[in-house]
């Protein structure tokens, strides 16, 4: 049995699967808030639940938007500010009297459709997560790729390939660079842009609505939107030329990106035939919990 935990700020989720990739038992708990003993703890009792329920002993893996620095070997830039700079993996070993293994939630996204998702087979693969933020991870041969920085995949951090003269001035962003990725394809980086362009305020669900209203502004944006997602996609598949490219995240929702970026990165990749599949995660929200699982 393998059991695969989401740690996240608000909340934290536990998944326990079968050798077959089946669900045996799935819970759900709310985060305890700026407490990291309390945090360690939760994670202890959901799976000693977790264990009893089923009758079995699992491995554990555990996905989180954190990471582990190698220079530290403590927690970094995870939103459960509480774990950072903390020996998070050392203490919950100790605990459990186990091994764990941990990795961030776009490499667990990565590899749970590596694994048995939507791209089951695949020997590269490019996970991608367009939500709050820009995540990436990449999956070779169902194994996440780490990179001796722990920072493989981290391609929203990146500037905007072939910035036109409009894109090249940026944005500001949170790690203090300007012009990241992040801040042109997350869903904030769209309500922005839409901001700037009418003056006024609307979620990122709510201009893709109007534009499929037919509202001119917001289909405009839009194609914007799909030709900056284009040109950073086609630099990935410069570098890494994946099988597949896997969106989640809610950006991931809009249907009309899978037709129209592949028509669009065709001439800002540097072949003349891109193979390369762009399709929806098979397994949405879930697949961060699960990835944890397959960590092992």
């Amino acid at each position: 049995m393998r059991l695969g935990i989401d740690l996240g700020g608000t909340k934290i989720e536990i998944i326990a699967l079968d050798n077959d990739g089946e669900t045996l038992l799935r819970k759900r708990i709310k985060t305890p808030q700026g407490d990291y003993k309390g945090t360690l703890q939760a994670i202890i009792d959901l799976i000693e639940y977790t264990e009893k329920h089923t009758g079995q002993k699992g491995s554990v893996g555990i996905g989180t938007p954190g990471s582990i620095s190698p220079m530290t070997g403590f927690m970094r830039n995870s939103n459960s500010t509480c774990l950072n700079g903390k020996p998070f993996v050392q203490d919950l070993q100790n605990q459990l009297q186990r091994e764990i293994r941990i990795s961030n939630d776009a490499n667990c996204f990565a590899l749970s459709e590596a694994v048995d998702g939507v791209a089951k087979g695949a020997s590269v693969v490019f996970g991608v997560i367009i939500g709050t933020g820009v995540g990436g991870g990449i999956v070779i041969n169902q194994q996440p790729l780490m990179g001796v920085n722990a920072i493989a995949g981290e391609w929203g951090h990146n500037p905007l390939p072939w910035a036109t003269q409009d894109e090249q001035q940026g944005y500001d962003c949170y790690c203090g660079q300007q012009g990241c990725i992040e801040t042109f394809l997350s869903g904030t980086g769209l309500e922005r842009h839409y901001q700037k362009e009418t003056g006024q305020q609307h979620s990122a669900k709510e201009v893709v609505e109007m534009s499929e209203q037919g509202n001119a502004i917001c289909s405009q944006l839009l194609s914007d939107y799909e030709e900056r997602l284009a040109k950073a996609l086609a630099h990935v598949i410069n570098i890494l030329d994946p099988d597949v490219i896997v969106l989640g995240g809610g950006m991931s929702n809009v249907n009309r990106l899978y037709e129209n970026v592949p028509k669009k990165w065709e001439k800002y990749v540097f072949s003349d035939v891109v193979m390369t599949r762009l399709v929806a995660a098979k397994y949405g929200d879930s697949s961060g919990v699960r990835g944890a699982a397959w960590l092992w």
